[in-house]
């Protein structure tokens, strides 16, 4: 409440989608207010029992963690009615952000419209900017995949689709003018000259990552880590085939960076309604039908969870 409610104002976001829906941060960034238009009140509220139910019995779920839904009725002429949702903030954390992506396993449409001079930590990525694969350890990647499958087949079993996977990473090692820093090469095993390169430039003997260093010498750190929050991770580079634009995961390169990922389930309020299958009838005649983000809510599960699992992998 007095995150919400205190005097520090709440700071406006700009909102990376089309949906028109206004956002804005509590002032300790621990909660994320937007505003919604009635048919998704109508949505959610009308999942809420299943919705509870599910995030009741998995505590690794990865869908939007809802707190409150609130409807005000402004005084004045139009008398208006603005509805809002409470959410946690995923990027709640003394980590910086240094990339978004915005995931949803379509094609069309899922690319940026800023230059490459123009993008910044704050620019919300999309699938077909995607250029790197996250490796998770072994346990972690199992129970990740175990939690993806659990949160598809609930939001396919409430007919929901367009929902998309928020991943935010920050890298570990940046460069003085701000730009990653590759810490590995799958060919060699060595790790690579970085900003705290030995002065001698002796690069020959591996050392270990900062991520695990971290958390040999500051074991307190393991409680923080849950799945989607403070992960430590590998980001592998990925090329796409220039002569492919429509693949959504490149080609590994073997250059690693050390990062910690944040990952959570958004947008989870749109149903299979008339509008979107409308939407799909108009653009399936004349784009792929299988590229486009308006599909029936199975066939969207499938081929989120499909890509999803193909953007994160075992760490070998």
């Amino acid at each position: 409440m007095i995150s919400i409610c205190g005097n520090d104002a709440l700071r406006e976001l700009s909102s990376p989608g089309k949906s028109g829906s206004f956002f804005y941060l509590t002032n300790d960034d621990k909660y994320m207010i937007k505003t919604l238009k009635k048919a998704e009140v109508k949505v959610l509220l009308g999942m809420l029992p299943a919705y509870y139910n599910h995030v009741r019995a998995f505590e690794n779920t990865l869908v939007t963690k809802f707190f409150g839904l609130h409807c005000v009725k402004l005084t004045g002429p139009a008398q208006k009615k603005v509805r809002f949702v409470i959410m946690g903030n995923l990027f709640c954390t003394e980590y910086a952000i240094h990339r978004r992506f915005d995931l949803k396993g379509s094609s069309h449409g899922r690319v940026t419209e800023k230059s490459e001079s123009q993008i910044d930590s704050t620019t919300t990525l999309k699938d077909l900017d995607l250029n790197f694969i996250f490796r998770l350890q072994k346990v972690w990647f199992q129970e990740f995949c175990r939690q993806v499958d659990r949160d598809c087949d609930f939001l396919e079993q409430e007919r929901i689709m367009d929902y998309s996977l928020l991943v935010g990473v920050h890298f570990r090692e940046v460069s003085g003018s701000g730009e990653p820093v590759t810490t590995e090469t799958r060919n060699s095993g060595v790790r690579t000259p970085t900003a705290n390169a030995d002065q001698s430039g002796d690069v020959s003997t591996p050392r270990i990552s900062r991520a695990d260093m971290d958390l040999l010498f500051d074991p307190s750190g393991w409680a923080s880590i849950r799945l989607g929050i403070n992960m430590p991770a590998k980001a592998e580079l990925t090329v796409r085939r220039s002569d492919f634009e429509a693949q959504l995961v490149g080609e590994p390169t073997g250059q690693y960076y050390d990062v910690i990922v944040f990952f959570s389930i958004i947008d989870i309020l749109q149903n299979y309604d008339i509008s979107k299958k409308l939407e799909h009838a108009y653009k399936a005649f004349q784009y792929d039908p299988t590229s486009i983000s308006a599909v029936d809510p199975k066939q969207y599960s499938k081929r989120f969870r499909d890509f999803i699992l193909q953007v994160f992998a075992e760490d070998t």
